[in-house]
């Protein structure tokens, strides 16, 4: 299964076709070759092995990440559970 992570875009150098992007809290660069449409900071990107996927809005990146998070969460509490069985 391949994950798209929805990531915040702090800076862009066109030049090099790359972003800053924060994911989770984890500021990275990213390609941003696979993209035609223009990318500003602010913009929300979906990720995935550092390439930006797709242009979302800011609403589609919140929903995202909010399952997101709850899946984490969700996984930490079973891995809890295991270690005090």
């Amino acid at each position: 299964m391949c994950l798209c992570i929805p990531s915040c875009v702090l800076s862009v150098d066109e030049h090099a076709m790359t972003a800053k992007v924060d994911t989770l809290g984890v500021c990275k660069e990213i390609s941003i070759h696979l993209i035609s449409d223009p990318i500003a900071v602010g913009d929300h990107l979906l990720v995935h092995v550092g390439f930006a996927i797709s242009k979302i809005n800011q609403q589609e990146a919140e929903t995202n990440l909010a399952t997101y998070e709850a899946l984490l969460a969700e996984m930490e509490r079973e891995d809890v559970a295991v270690l005090l069985s």
